[in-house]
């Protein structure tokens, strides 16, 4: 059963189609990638599924329930979470403190056992720190939880947004472009963190440029090309598939791989 349904999504900028008619679903345990040239619609389709933005037409559906147009909020407390592309870091605060910023719904209470920081409020915050630091051991960044988040390599603050979103025990996770900007052992550390989520049941979905990355690890390719689905499959044969390739190379008047 999917625990992830997208059915025929679209979303128009005034006269820019962005996203059209666009379907998928992924099972738990799953990596799915969605890959496409510059200016496919790929984050755009994640801010759909993702509910930052509101789709003209079509249906998202997570764990049995429709949630299109949901606010990013709700879906979170559904299941949903994701990283961005760009770097959403608390520079300033410590890695162990990012992590902790996670767990802001599970540690939501009352007001006044905050106010005068009762047991129950510090009991809260004493599982949050807990779970935090058991989650920067997931990533391999146990040892760098009292540093300045600034102070950490980009790859490492990559897998920090990995752990603050994992903080919100999603179903669904959704990532956009996780390696970006990484070398190759950073990228590798990312490939292993991510086999791993999905490992454990997390349903994982995916934009990426790395090729390879995508090719190693994913279940399944969803192409877009001009906010179109041009493929859809096993990365063996979308790898091959010809309309694949015309995306990413160009053909010229006669059919062939334009130089």
């Amino acid at each position: 059963m999917s625990l992830l349904q997208v059915d025929g999504v679209s979303i128009s900028f005034g006269g820019l189609r962005a996203v059209h008619n666009v379907s998928f679903s992924i099972r738990r345990g799953e990596v799915v990638s969605v890959i496409g040239p510059n200016g496919a619609g790929k984050t755009t389709l994640f801010n759909i599924v993702s509910g930052i933005y509101q789709p003209d037409g079509g249906a998202v559906t997570l764990d049995g329930q429709t949630v299109t147009g949901m606010a990013p909020f709700q879906l979170a407390r559904r299941g949903l979470s994701r990283t961005f592309q760009n770097l959403q870091i608390f520079q300033n605060m410590t890695v162990l403190e990012n992590a902790i910023t996670g767990f802001h719904l599970q540690e939501a209470g009352p007001l006044l056992p905050d106010l005068f920081n009762l047991p129950s409020s510090r009991a809260r915050a004493r599982r949050a720190e807990e779970g935090a630091r058991a989650l920067l051991e997931r990533v391999g960044l146990g040892r760098a939880a009292e540093r300045e988040a600034g102070s950490l390599s980009y790859g490492s603050l990559k897998r920090l947004e990995v752990a603050r979103a994992l903080a919100m025990k999603p179903k669904v996770l959704l990532l956009d472009e996780p390696a970006a900007g990484c070398n190759a052992v950073e990228t590798a550390e990312i490939d292993e963190l991510i086999t791993e989520v999905a490992a454990s049941g997390i349903a994982v979905l995916l934009v990426e440029h790395d090729m390879k990355m995508v090719m190693r690890i994913s279940k399944h390719i969803v192409v877009l090309d001009q906010g179109q689905k041009i493929a859809e499959g096993a990365p063996e044969a979308v790898s091959q598939d010809p309309a694949v390739i015309a995306a990413y190379l160009g053909t010229d008047t006669q059919g062939e791989p334009a130089c």
